[in-house]
């Protein structure tokens, strides 16, 4: 984001430095500032490459500090406690980007925002105030995260916070038990967190931390302009974030254990003046490091001087290779580099599919001799030609047979022996749409890739951007996968898919006389009340995307800066939110009408509308415009009726007693909400209201069914439309049925009879398996399914 950027979006950048800060953070931050330069003139001991990587701290230096860090994490925390203001609802979350920024920028605050965080826990335990505990929680681990140093006693005294919150109920104690656990294991080896991120981020080759990781990015055409998508994916895929050059994030790596590993003992300087100035040894010392601190983890605290003596040793090395050199010093930052991000515009349905395949493949995006090792060199060698001949060696002609002749190096007689055709080597290229029978070959060993034998160790972040539309779509993308991995088990055997959702509309605020628009973003406001922390970090800097967007594609030309934000948000929101909210996806059998009557069974996650455009008039009779006659009314020319229909349902119940029940009425229009409840689990259900075009009579109530049947009773058709999307809309419908989806690995569970067999009847363990079938986004609390 460039200086103007940041302004118009709310952001003021100090000219000199480049930080961010917020409208009321500038006075306290001025503040700070002058005191702080004023005292490192009077010795506090400041190590620097880039505005302070390391800050070692001398008593009540950093009390200034902590005040003005408290009222940063004050202002955030009054974002959950209050309902934001008209017009301020786009702001929520910029507090949080600009706290972990300044922390990017300037590592040295890290240490006074732990305490800060710290006390904060404390007291949000204390009183009880449990709307507090988890952006606390996340707040503190992503600034361990970010860090360069921390001392040991506030490891200690962090690990004994985070123990204390494992007695609250869930989800307060599962997150709380989690990064109590990262916090002991970097407690032992200070960078671990650091390290593997890094690593597993951007496919760093080592021998003992296999875990990769990718980010997809998938945006939906119908909601973002054509305009805007270049704009878009210069933001995302920004190699100026730090996170494009394998060297660049393996110095970063060791730069950043050794500084965590020795503190003070530290020279920073000369240390990143060797880094930048590696050779061929960079992969030796990055391999050395990896091995030490993955041997400290397993090891414990056990062996802490022969730990120290590695790091000491790794350290004099570099700083013997920095005498040598004569070349100025460099910057080699320590900030934690974005991840990789492959940009997509979701245009065709089985996208995602190709892309997983290629990932559990390891195949790269763009097929050039730079990204290929020798092996994919040699495949490519291979020179496909269309042959003309019968296959003799007759009809061939002599210049042509004679190239393809093997030379023997022997006698007479071996050359004679060897006067045999001999055929090129070659592969099988399965069609570019088989995509399963490519990961068969891969499987056993042929088709040229070979899948690695560690299961589980790829990590595929899918983030999809747009609104219940594309919630729909990623939910039939969800279903198709699971279909085409009943029965064949690849690709999810190998690739751990999680599912991320940042919720953008071109929709503008409607005003306060207009009339309210259809609302697009259902399913986000369903989020955002299960997760407060979501709701303020993603879903309200979801609504600033466009804008920022549209100020960038203005703005290209006038500056070169990279505009971060939308990257930042989506490295954040991947690294933290491992808790799945499990949003349920019902499917429908849809009959139409004409000679050949076929159904078609589709799935939806948000809604279901049905429109009877068809509707007849109501016609009064002589004996209805009689005055005093019992069968008087008013005849209106604009009075509409609409169609019959027969509805079948199960009602749904919280003790899971469905009861049978069904009815006919008249109505124009049917609509089916999917509203999971946030209080009862397991009242998982459709919401089914009736339009009437009739306003004096009396509306029919709402009804909360598990599954429907609907079926007209007149010789017309309807219409019927999925997730608000024009795409899914189905017209000449006769009648359809809405239930649950099932899992399709249920059902071919269902249908393949199992091994494992409970009592003397046989009964089959598929019953214990989750039958239904719903879309996990990954949130930052989550809910159990």
């Amino acid at each position: 984001m460039n200086l103007r950027q940041a302004r118009e979006a709310g952001v003021h950048t100090d000219d000199q430095t480049g930080e961010k800060r917020l409208p009321y953070e500038q006075d306290c931050c001025q503040d700070y500032s002058n005191t702080f330069c004023s005292r490192s003139r009077t010795g506090i001991i400041t190590l620097s490459l880039f505005p302070a990587v390391l800050c070692m701290e001398v008593d009540g230096v950093s009390s200034v500090m902590e005040s003005s860090l408290y009222h940063i994490v004050h202002s955030i925390l009054r974002e959950l406690d209050c309902e934001p203001q008209a017009g301020s609802a786009c702001n929520k979350g910029m507090l949080r980007w600009t706290l972990h920024n300044r922390v990017d920028r300037n590592p040295s605050i890290s240490v006074p925002l732990v305490r800060v965080l710290i006390k904060e826990l404390e007291k949000a335990e204390r009183i009880d105030s449990k709307i507090r505990i988890i952006p606390l929680l996340h707040t503190l681990a992503y600034t361990v995260l970010q860090s360069v140093f921390i001392p040991e006693d506030l490891y200690r005294r962090m690990y004994i916070c985070l123990r204390s919150l494992v007695t609250l109920p869930v989800p307060y104690c599962a997150i709380a038990l989690n990064y109590a656990r990262q916090m002991k294991i970097e407690q032992i080896a200070p960078g671990i967190l650091f390290q593997r991120r890094v690593i597993a981020e951007h496919s760093l080759r080592n021998d003992l931390y296999p875990l990769h990781e990718k980010v997809f990015v998938f945006i939906d055409p119908a909601v973002f302009p054509p305009s805007l998508l270049n704009a878009l994916k210069a933001d995302v895929e920004s190699t100026d974030a730090g996170g494009g050059d394998p060297l660049m994030c393996k110095r970063r790596v060791l730069l950043h254990t050794v500084i965590a590993g020795l503190g003070k003992q530290c020279h920073v300087d000369q240390l990143a003046h060797a880094l930048e100035n590696l050779g061929e040894d960079l992969e030796l010392h990055f391999q050395n490091i990896v091995t030490i601190l993955e041997q400290r983890t397993e090891d414990g605290a056990s062996e802490d001087n022969q730990y120290k003596t590695r790091l000491q040793k790794i350290h004099q090395d570099f700083l013997t290779a920095a005498k040598e050199l004569s070349c100025p010093t460099s910057k080699v930052e320590t900030q934690l580099p974005c991840p990789e991000v492959s940009f997509h515009v979701w245009t065709k349905e089985d996208e995602i599919w190709n892309e997983l395949v290629n990932f559990a493949l390891k195949v790269p995006a763009d097929r050039n001799s730079a990204y290929m090792d020798e092996d994919d060199l040699k495949r490519n060698s291979v020179v496909s030609t269309v042959s003309t001949d019968s296959g003799i060696e007759g009809d061939m002609p002599i210049s042509e047979f004679s190239s393809i002749m093997i030379e023997s190096q022997g006698g007479p007689e071996e050359q004679s022996s060897s006067q045999s055709f001999y055929r090129r080597p070659c592969m099988r290229l399965p069609k570019a749409g088989n995509k399963m029978t490519l990961m068969m070959e891969a499987i056993k060993g042929n088709g040229g890739y070979v899948l690695n034998k560690e299961e589980r160790n790829l990590t595929a972040r899918i983030v999809v951007m747009g609104d219940d539309r594309t919630l729909g779509r990623l939910a039939k993308t969800l279903h198709t996968i699971r279909k085409r991995e009943a029965r064949h088990l690849l690709l999810t055997k190998r690739v751990n898919l999680e599912m991320y959702y940042i919720p953008v509309t071109e929709q503008s605020p409607p005003s306060i006389q207009g009339d309210l628009p259809e609302d697009m973003l259902t399913l986000a406001g369903y989020l955002g009340s299960v997760d407060l922390w979501y709701d303020c970090n993603i879903t309200g800097l979801g609504a600033m995307i466009l804008k920022l967007a549209q100020m960038q594609s203005i703005s290209q030309s006038e500056s070169s800066d990279p505009n971060t934000f939308l990257l930042d948000i989506i490295s954040y929101y991947t690294r933290v939110s491992q808790h799945p909210v499990h949003l349920p996806v019902y499917s429908v059998k849809i009959c139409f009408s004409g000679l050949r009557t076929h159904t078609v069974e589709e799935v939806f996650v948000a809604q279901l509308a049905m429109d009877f455009p068809e509707v007849k008039r109501y016609r009064a009779t002589f004996k209805d415009t009689i005055k005093g006659s019992v069968r008087y009314k008013k005849y209106n020319l604009q009075e509409f009726h609409g169609a019959v229909v027969s509805i079948n349902y199960r009602k749904a119940s919280i003790s899971d007693r469905e009861v049978e029940k069904g009815m006919c009425l008249s109505t124009s229009g049917v609509l089916m909400r999917v509203t999971p409840s946030c209080r009862v689990r397991s009242l998982h259900s459709v919401t089914m209201s009736f339009k009437d075009t009739n306003p004096t009579r009396p509306s029919m109530p709402s009804l909360r069914a598990v599954s429907a049947n609907i079926r007209v009773l007149e010789e017309r058709t309807f219409t019927v439309c999925l997730d608000k999307d024009p795409h899914k809309t189905f017209k000449n419908v006769l009648s359809i049925e809405v239930s649950p989806c099932l899992d399709p690995a249920y059902c071919h569970q269902q249908s393949t009879k199992s091994k494992y067999c409970l009592g003397e009847r046989g009964e089959s363990l598929s019953k214990y398996l989750n039958k239904t079938l719903t879309l996990p986004i990954n949130t930052f609390c989550g809910n159990e399914q």
